[in-house]
């Protein structure tokens, strides 16, 4: 009951040939073949491509610390004292909030 036998391989073969036939077996191995050859190929232009295709940028556009908000910089970048004034703004309006509801 464990492996399958020669016997057994060679009835799912002939099963196989006779579903497909000789013809349409060989002709979907094309296919599948002609379908590994076109993605290396694929594979092979996409490689080539970023070295030869396009420039890099000239120039690489980046706001400094001074010249962002404190709405635009990241956590990292603001200062403490940013992070206190949005903190206070942030309580300061849910105050308001909880006043008018």
């Amino acid at each position: 009951m464990g492996g399958f036998s020669l016997w057994h391989w060679l009835i799912v073969g002939i099963i196989v040939l006779l579903l497909f036939g000789k013809g349409r077996f060989s002709d979907m191995m094309g296919d599948v073949a002609k379908g590994l050859k076109s993605f290396k190929k694929g594979m092979a232009e996409e490689e080539e491509a970023p070295m030869t295709g396009a420039k890099p940028p000239s120039r690489i556009e980046v706001l400094t610390p001074e010249a962002q908000t404190s709405e635009t910089r990241t956590p990292e970048t603001r200062t403490p004292e940013e992070i206190i004034a949005d903190h206070e703004r942030a309580k300061a309006a849910a105050t308001v909030g909880d006043k008018a509801a």
